[in-house]
């Protein structure tokens, strides 16, 4: 149907010789491939950090909030502008999510009406990494620190990007990834949430096994188990970590053809009929590529690139205009869902498509081609 696509996974012999391996040993459950994932996931990142893999970046917010002792009744501070994964993460297990708005220059939370919606029943903010980028973020760990509540980080779109020159800064608290099919690394499906709170790993590893916590009779071997807490069968499987070994090892190449992408957008496309997120893109490995286009001409351009057969994608609606989630308005997010769309960007897409792409959107904007 299109002839440049808006995302797509890229995997290879690499991904389909692991799980042929995995078929053939046999176990196609959370065994030593997940584990080994892990530990590889662990030395990617940084030595003082642990991580434990889940069966999607959904389920490693929701295990996460629960690992820090979120409950029914708490609030969470998200921001309107996410894919509605975090929010029904949020929800999953009683707490409320509480619709924050963005700055219009990132898509990122913003700090001053974030700061205006904390009150006694919030037990966290849930910082969204908007396309890969950071937005305000060093300031809202403050506000968090300084307020006593956790930052959990939704860090789906930014696998691979740098704050402050690390992977994992020092001073975060607890990050979740996703790991589907069009991340900037696949697992087919699955995430995982990083952290140097052994506590909160430590619960994970427990919560996405149903809460099952074994013991093991050191004389005789056998096996028992005990349930204290609420569990989910979350777990990562062997077939899925199997694929993400491979994915990680080709990291590097993904986040350098990423930020080619990126960078060709960023020279090409005409700052006077579209405007570009303030990301640095040195620093970032891009997911997503959105553009917010003014005078209410976004879909029409849309129109006219699915004409010429390419696809683009809205990221995102506003959540709190979702009957679910409906609440304070949030003027900047619902003047960014209005804007916005997303141009393609994927490892399998050629520079020469990118300028394609550029030349379409600038002569429609400006000529009305």
């Amino acid at each position: 149907m299109y002839r440049i696509k808006l995302s797509q996974c890229c995997v290879g012999e690499e991904e389909a010789g692991a799980v042929a391996d995995v078929l053939r040993d046999g176990y196609l459950g959370c065994g030593e491939y997940v584990f080994a994932f892990e530990r590889a996931l662990e030395s990617f990142f940084c030595d003082n950090v642990k991580v434990a893999c889940v069966s999607s970046g959904t389920a490693a917010i929701q295990l996460a909030l629960q690992a820090i002792g979120v409950k029914s009744g708490d609030k969470i501070l998200v921001p309107s502008i996410t894919y509605v994964a975090s929010f029904q993460a949020v929800s999953a297990i009683g707490a409320t999510p509480v619709a924050c708005d963005v700055d219009i220059s990132t898509g990122c939370m913003n700090l001053e009406d974030t700061c205006r919606k904390i009150d006694e029943r919030v037990k966290a903010i849930l910082y969204v990494h908007y396309a890969g980028g950071f937005g305000d973020r060093e300031r809202m760990l403050n506000l968090a620190q300084n307020e006593g509540v956790r930052l959990i980080e939704d860090a789906a779109h930014s696998f691979g990007s740098l704050c402050n020159e690390k992977l994992i800064e020092e001073r975060s608290d607890v990050l979740c990834f996703s790991f589907d099919g069009i991340k900037n690394i696949t697992c087919g499906d699955g995430g995982c949430i990083v952290s140097n709170d052994n506590d909160v790993i430590d619960k994970v590893r427990i919560y996405r096994r149903l809460g099952i916590k074994e013991t093991r009779d050191v004389i005789t071997g056998e096996c028992d188990f005990e349930i204290k807490d609420q569990g989910w069968r979350y777990h990562m499987n062997n077939l899925n970590a199997a694929i993400g070994i491979e994915q990680l090892k080709k990291i590097n190449c993904f986040r350098d053809k990423r930020r080619r992408l990126a960078s060709i957008y960023c020279s090409e496309l005409n700052s006077s009929v579209v405007k570009l997120l303030d990301m640095d893109i040195k620093q970032t490995m891009p997911h997503i590529f959105p553009v917010l286009v003014a005078d209410g001409k976004r879909n029409s351009l849309r129109e006219f690139l699915f004409g010429q057969g390419i696809e683009t994608g809205l990221h995102y609606k506003p959540n709190h205009l979702l009957s679910k989630f409906a609440g304070d308005k949030c003027p900047n997010a619902e003047e960014f869902g209005k804007r916005v769309i997303s141009l393609p960007l994927h490892v399998s897409l050629s520079d020469q498509s990118v300028t394609e792409v550029c030349w379409l959107v600038n002569r429609f904007l400006m000529e009305g081609y």
